[in-house]
């Protein structure tokens, strides 16, 4: 199934991620210690947030690929958003964190400067997320991966955090060190408002929220469709990277089985023609006046 193919597909960003997250992570903190930097420590605890998570994505997607059983009738593509729940709350601890040695550092600096390495060490980083972040984003939107596309706008947080560490940093060496505190708390709270995104995101799927919009086009298209006199109810809900869409549409009574069920179908190819990743259940009952 070509479902599945994407989420082993998706695999892919998540294992891409992990090593540029572990080298990126690695080399910011000991550039940090060795450079006297806060806000350079601050972007590699980020980073092994990222570690994390993007590790809970994979084991989420693998989760994902699982097929139905007799106690997931529906499968086991929710396991993809809880791995992202469970990164979220990851995420926040660590956040949480830096904050507090930020503001600590604020408190009692430390007279020392930072090193120019890490702001190089910074900048570099910066472009490798960035590259990571595009290459996720376009694999996440071919493949409808909610997990991948929360990953790429990841990425491009950790680019963001990373340029912003290469300005504090720059800023402190000029004369104002007070600039690399600040950065690592700007940090810190860059990586709390991840996390929070996220986990309402995570929390809103779980939850079979749907977006009001995407229900309403949806449903115009179906009240389009030749032979559908009404449209009485349409619910959505999503599982993964996968909609589940129910529907109730009222026709002539006069129709026999065989004209309804082509309706069916037709509401149907129409909106797998704009969502391929769907499962359409249409309920069809004979158009009354008074509806």
């Amino acid at each position: 199934m070509e479902l599945y193919t994407n989420l082993r597909e998706g695999e892919k960003g998540a294992w891409i991620s992990i090593c540029i997250y572990i080298s990126l992570s690695i080399f910011k903190l000991s550039a940090g210690y060795i450079g006297s930097s806060e806000a350079l420590k601050a972007d590699g605890l980020n980073n092994f947030t990222d570690i994390i998570a993007s590790i809970a994505i994979l084991i989420g997607l693998r989760i994902s690929q699982k097929p139905p059983d007799d106690h997931h009738q529906y499968g086991h593509l929710r396991a993809e958003t809880i791995a992202s729940l469970v990164a979220a709350f990851i995420m926040a601890s660590i956040g949480i964190q830096v904050i507090i040695q930020a503001i600590t550092h604020l408190i009692n600096p430390i007279e020392q400067q930072p090193s120019f390495l890490t702001a190089i060490v910074a900048f570099i980083s910066a472009i490798v997320m960035y590259a990571v972040y595009r290459y996720n984003l376009r694999l996440g939107t071919r493949i409808n991966s909610p997990a991948v596309k929360a990953a790429a706008y990841d990425n491009r947080s950790d680019a963001f955090v990373s340029l912003g560490a290469t300005i504090g940093i720059i800023g402190s060496i000029i004369g104002f060190p007070i600039l690399d505190g600040i950065t690592a708390l700007i940090v810190g709270i860059i990586i709390m408002i991840t996390a929070y995104n996220i986990f309402h995101e995570a929390a809103y799927t779980l939850s079979d929220g749907f977006n009001v919009e995407e229900a309403e086009s949806l449903s115009t298209i179906v009240k389009h469709v030749i032979g559908v006199e009404t449209v009485k109810n349409f619910k959505g809900r999503m599982h993964g990277n996968l909609m589940f869409i129910d529907l109730t549409v009222t026709v002539d009574p006069t129709l026999n089985v065989i004209d309804s069920h082509r309706i069916t179908e037709e509401i149907e190819q129409k909106i797998m023609k704009v969502k391929p990743f769907s499962v359409v259940h249409v309920h069809i009952e004979p158009h009354m006046e008074n509806d």
